[in-house]
């Protein structure tokens, strides 16, 4: 590792929480516009980097029962298909199958915190920690004892625009392939 990078445990640099579903759901859903996006698995593109919107909305009653999240914090599967994250780029609520990784912006480049959560190395320290014999769960206390790589901000924001280059030509030989 390069010198002027270093190793920290996430939950000293980030907050890291467990998301919370009110019961019975179905009690707490509404269409009504004074809703609070209601942020589930399944309004995450597969293969996205973003979170836009929501199929759902929770009554306000429901609020207390949850976690609230806002734009620009990260996301974490923590059930299933684990470790994988996400951007939130709309505010609401989420479910208990949900980490939320915030207060990073004084340590973390938010691309850069993206491509390497999203890395084989963050997958497998995950998969390490993950708990469970038939469905692996990640648990937000063992999430904050991974160790992390921190380079300095300057260079995530290296890394993270070459990365975006390097993604754009990739994107553009499949679209000429397909």
């Amino acid at each position: 590792m390069p010198e002027n990078w270093h190793w920290e445990r996430l939950g000293n640099i980030c907050t890291i929480s467990r998301g919370g579903s009110p019961r019975p759901i179905t009690d707490y859903l509404t269409t009504k516009s004074t809703g609070i996006n209601w942020i589930k698995i399944g309004d995450a593109e597969q293969g996205g980097k973003y979170i836009y919107s929501t199929k759902e909305k929770i009554i306000p009653e429901g609020l207390p029962k949850t976690r609230y999240v806002k734009s620009g914090d990260f996301l974490l599967t923590n059930s299933m298909s684990f470790g994988r994250p996400y951007i939130l780029k709309t505010d609401g609520c989420i479910h208990d199958g949900w980490l939320v990784i915030g207060d990073i912006d004084n340590v973390f480049n938010q691309d850069f915190l993206y491509y390497a959560l999203s890395s084989s190395f963050m997958y497998n320290s995950f998969r390490e920690i993950a708990v469970g014999s038939t469905v692996k769960n990640l648990k937000s206390d063992t999430v904050r004892s991974v160790l992390f790589p921190v380079p300095p901000l300057k260079e995530q924001e290296r890394i993270s625009k070459y990365l975006e280059n390097l993604y754009l030509v990739v994107s553009t030989i499949e679209q000429h392939l397909s």
